[in-house]
């Protein structure tokens, strides 16, 4: 006779938290497992690009992401990759991919990635990718726009209307308590040429967007329990320069390089360290690796 038992796993994706329920049989004499060639995964994620445009803001969705990561793009701008173990009903404004998210996302196994369109050059990348593709022309009924905002920073997407995730990553950092060696701050500043992003430590830290509080329409001001600030390289790409003939970085995030960690109203210097792109980044001081909160994770990617 067979019972059926509950049992709940909650996997931490690279730098932020996606949890699942996993649902796991009981025998009377328990057999043994099947053969297998591969190695077990998590379940899979969703990633959506958002703009962070001034005209994008308030976003939508933006506050529910698990992780959220900042990445540098032509003209000194950001954009945002916004991870999800269950997404919310809408996200937006989604704005095009770029080469950085190849290697960035290829962490998380074979993710849906919602993006408006990429450059003509990228797209023999992306077809080589692991990536689950979710432009608009891949998936149509997930896309509209808002009629009250400006084109390019109205289109919006349903991720219930977005294909299914393929596998998820192999492994994850867990979370745990914060380790000793933390300083106590209360406030943190990071900048890039073209945007600057101030956090206040009120129990998660809240993030203010050139001057004004970063909102997201579902959750107000976004405050994550853990905050990232990566010091990365770049280097060019296949898209050499955008339309208006800006330099498109690349954002380089195997490797090591140094870090601060923002948890608990604690700063740590770490060590950030990701050997291979299917790999999740992890995070040492002294040798040991310094875990993060629970909670959703932004991770700002800085490059000199």
């Amino acid at each position: 006779m067979r019972r059926w038992a509950v049992a709940a796993a909650v996997a931490v994706v690279a730098a932020g938290i996606a949890a699942a329920v996993v649902f796991l049989p009981e025998r009377d004499t328990p057999a043994p497992p099947p053969p297998t060639t591969s190695r077990p995964t998590l379940p899979g994620v969703y990633v959506v690009k958002i703009d962070n445009a001034p005209a994008a803001r308030p976003h939508t969705g933006l506050g529910s992401a698990d992780v959220v990561f900042v990445e540098p793009v032509e003209g000194g701008l950001t954009r945002f990759a916004a991870v999800y173990s269950a997404p919310p009903d809408v996200v937006g404004p989604v704005r095009s991919v770029r080469e950085t998210d190849l290697e960035l996302l290829a962490r998380y196994g074979s993710p849906v990635l919602a993006y408006s369109g990429s450059a003509p050059v990228l797209n023999p990348l992306l077809e080589r990718s692991a990536l689950v593709r979710a432009a608009p022309e891949d998936a149509p009924a997930a896309y509209f726009r808002d009629n009250d905002r400006v084109a390019p920073h109205n289109l919006y997407v349903r991720p219930r209307n977005l294909p299914n995730p393929g596998a998820g990553p192999e492994a994850a950092p867990q979370p745990g308590p914060a380790p000793p060696g933390g300083r106590p701050v209360t406030t943190w500043e990071v900048t890039y040429p073209g945007a600057r992003f101030d956090l206040r430590w009120n129990g998660g830290w809240a993030v203010t967007a050139d001057g004004e509080p970063l909102r997201s329409t579902e959750k107000g001001q976004v405050s994550p329990a853990n905050v990232v600030v990566q010091q990365v390289t770049a280097r060019a790409g296949v898209a050499v320069e955008d339309a208006s003939g800006s330099p498109s970085p690349v954002i380089v995030t195997i490797g090591s390089g140094p870090a601060v960690l923002l948890r608990d109203g604690l700063a740590f210097d770490v060590t950030w360290n990701r050997p291979t792109p299917a790999e999740p980044t992890r995070f040492t001081a002294g040798g040991a690796e310094v875990p993060l909160a629970p909670g959703p994770t932004w991770v700002f990617l800085v490059a000199p």
